[in-house]
């Protein structure tokens, strides 16, 4: 799929959250960070068709104009299922996150999108892809891995029919065990940080509170930085299991 890239799809994981959350859509990507170069991709949308046929190789392939093969269909999401939605694609590897053009352009395919609000998508949840490209660029000596994923309402909620699950929040952490001498302000994320963002306005607090003093279009799309175990801590008790992100805490000892 990706370069240094794995996808966990729904009907992959070892444990499943609620009920019946076989939903055509990604619990997590994780990949290595590069510094980003050069400009965003086309939104040129691919799939996945050794998703829908066994003996498929694992290049992606553009989704074609018209009608979509039904295997595809059954396999994983498709354009249609955002169209007249309220939803866009939203990345959890981003192509900000990648250097080489085709790491970038291989971003740019459904099974590694979620429906995001574009109030979170172009808002508080850009802004953190932002800061964690920064940060890792200019203080991260060696690889730096990340994990963004997903966490489902507690009462499942879907595009068409069931088709796409919708999640109520994202969370995102990196992994840096090499670093640089850091600034006093930034001791603390280093070699692991995380964060919570909010993909409902009406969803409650004790997660991520409200800030309503931001810019009205954002309201309701908070992202929260938290320590990597707290982020963990929120992954179990909604996943209700025990959620280690990175191995050995990030640590090479």
């Amino acid at each position: 799929m990706y370069h240094a890239t794995q996808t966990g799809l729904c009907e992959a994981a070892v444990s499943r959250p609620p009920s019946s959350w076989k939903c055509r859509a990604p619990w997590y990507s994780a990949y290595i960070f590069s510094p980003p170069a050069g400009k965003r991709p086309k939104d040129d949308w691919k799939y996945e068709p050794q998703l829908a046929y066994a003996k498929a190789d694992g290049n992606m392939v553009s989704f074609p104009y018209g009608k979509v093969d039904q295997n595809v269909m059954e396999s994983q999401a498709v354009l249609l299922d955002y169209i007249n939605s309220s939803y866009t694609h939203g990345h959890l590897n981003p192509s900000l996150h990648h250097q080489d053009p085709q790491d970038r352009d291989s971003t740019f395919t459904l099974t590694n999108v979620v429906p995001q609000k574009s109030g979170s998508n172009g808002g508080p949840w850009a802004c953190m892809e932002m800061k964690v490209s920064q940060l890792l660029t200019k203080y991260c000596k060696d690889q730096a891995y990340i994990v963004t994923g997903t966490m489902p309402y507690r009462t499942e909620r879907w595009l068409k029919e069931h088709r796409v699950a919708v999640p109520e929040y994202l969370w995102s952490a990196y992994c840096c065990p090499n670093y640089t001498t850091l600034p006093e302000n930034l001791t603390n994320v280093f070699p692991t940080f995380a964060a919570i963002g909010r993909n409902d306005p009406n969803s409650t607090e004790e997660i991520v509170p409200i800030d309503r003093k931001k810019k009205k279009q954002f309201w309701g799309y908070d992202v929260r930085f938290i320590p990597l175990d707290t982020l963990e801590m929120y992954l179990q008790d909604r996943f209700g299991t025990f959620v280690s992100v990175f191995y050995n805490q990030c640590s090479e000892t």
